[in-house]
C-alpha cells in the first residue's frame, strides 16, 4: 500500500468506448509528476482539482498509469502549511493584475478605447479568477482563466517597447482580455464542459461579446472589424478553431502570445519524459545545475 500523498493539479473526465465513465487526473508531489487514468469513476465522485489524493494500487502498462477508483482515496483540501499547498497556482492578486494592465495603458493614445480596457479589466478580474482556461491542457485549475490572461498581457507590456514597427497596442490588449472570456460559458467553475462548448464556441462567443462591446460604445466599424478579428483568428489556422487566420500585425501578435502562455504552461504540467498530446514531444527534464547543490 502506498499511502503518498498527491495534490490534483488538473481533471477532466470521459467515457469509454462501452459508456463506462472514468476520470484524467495530473497529480504531483514536490518531486514528481504524473498522469492517471482513474477507470469507473463518474464525474462527481473522487477528488476535484486542488484535492489531495492517495492511490492505493497504481498500475502501469507501456508508461501509462491508471487505478480503478476504488484504488484511491480522497483526502479534502491542503491546508495553508502542508507542503503541497503552493503546488496548485493560485489566481494572480489583483494589485499584480492592475499593475500590468496601469502599465500597459501608458502606451495607449486612444482615449475611447483605453476607457473599455479600464472597464473589462476590472469587470474581468472577479469572475476570470473562478473559471479555468481548460479542462485538461493549459491552466486547467480554478483561476487559470485570470492566469493565462495576466501572462498574455505581462508578455505583451515586455514586447510592445521592443517592437520596430507602429503597432496599435490597444487592438492587442482588448483582444486578449476578451479572447477567452466566453471559457466562463464553455467551462463550469469545476471545469465541466458546458453545451454552449459545442453549440457555439469561445471564439465566436467572446468575439460576439467584444463586437457588441465596441458598437455600443461607438467605436468605428473599421476599427470594431480589426479588433475583433484579432479575437477570431487567436488560435492561428483554421484547423486549431479559428474561423480566419490572422491577418493584421496586431492578430499574429495575439496569436503568438497566446500560443506561447498556452503551451509552456502545457508542458509545465507534464511529467518528465511523458508524451505531450496537445504538442506532440516528450518533456524532457531539465539538467540539474550543481551550483545551486
Amino acid at each position: 500500500m502506498n499511502n503518498k500523498e498527491y495534490l490534483v493539479i488538473s481533471r477532466s473526465n470521459g467515457t469509454t468506448r462501452t459508456g463506462a465513465p472514468y476520470a484524467s487526473l495530473k497529480v504531483a508531489t514536490l518531486t514528481e509528476t504524473i498522469n492517471v487514468a482513474v477507470w469507473d469513476m463518474p464525474p462527481t465522485v473522487g477528488p476535484q482539482v486542488g484535492g489531495l489524493v492517495v492511490f492505493y494500487n497504481l498500475r502501469e502498462n507501456d508508461g501509462k498509469k491508471s487505478c480503478d477508483f476504488r484504488d484511491l482515496k480522497s483526502c479534502g483540501e491542503p491546508l495553508l502549511d502542508h507542503p503541497l499547498y503552493n503546488l496548485l497556482p493560485r489566481p494572480v492578486r489583483r494589485d499584480t493584475w492592475d499593475d500590468v494592465v496601469h502599465h500597459l495603458l501608458g502606451y495607449c493614445s486612444d482615449r475611447k478605447l483605453m476607457d473599455i480596457i479600464e472597464e473589462f479589466a476590472a469587470r474581468f478580474y472577479e469572475p476570470f479568477s473562478l473559471y479555468p482556461a481548460a479542462t485538461s491542457m493549459h491552466h486547467a485549475y480554478p483561476g487559470g482563466l485570470l492566469n493565462h490572461t495576466y501572462q498574455m498581457l505581462h508578455m505583451l507590456e515586455g514586447l510592445y517597447p521592443c517592437l520596430p514597427y507602429r503597432v496599435k497596442v490597444e487592438h492587442c490588449i482588448l483582444a486578449i482580455l476578451f479572447h477567452d472570456c466566453a471559457k466562463m460559458s464553455e467551462y463550469s467553475k469545476q471545469g465541466e464542459s458546458q453545451p454552449d462548448m459545442y453549440l457555439l464556441g469561445h471564439v465566436y462567443m467572446g468575439a460576439h461579446w467584444l463586437h457588441n462591446t465596441l458598437k455600443s460604445k461607438g467605436v468605428d466599424d473599421e476599427e470594431t472589424k480589426r479588433i475583433v478579428h484579432c479575437v477570431l483568428a487567436h488560435h492561428g489556422t483554421r484547423e486549431w478553431g479559428s474561423p480566419v487566420v490572422p491577418c493584421t500585425q496586431e492578430a499574429i501578435i495575439v496569436n503568438y502570445i497566446d500560443n506561447l502562455s498556452a503551451k509552456t504552461d502545457t508542458l509545465d504540467g507534464a511529467g518528465d519524459m511523458e508524451y505531450v498530446g496537445a504538442l506532440g514531444t516528450h518533456k524532457v527534464a531539465p539538467i540539474a545545475d550543481e551550483s545551486r547543490r
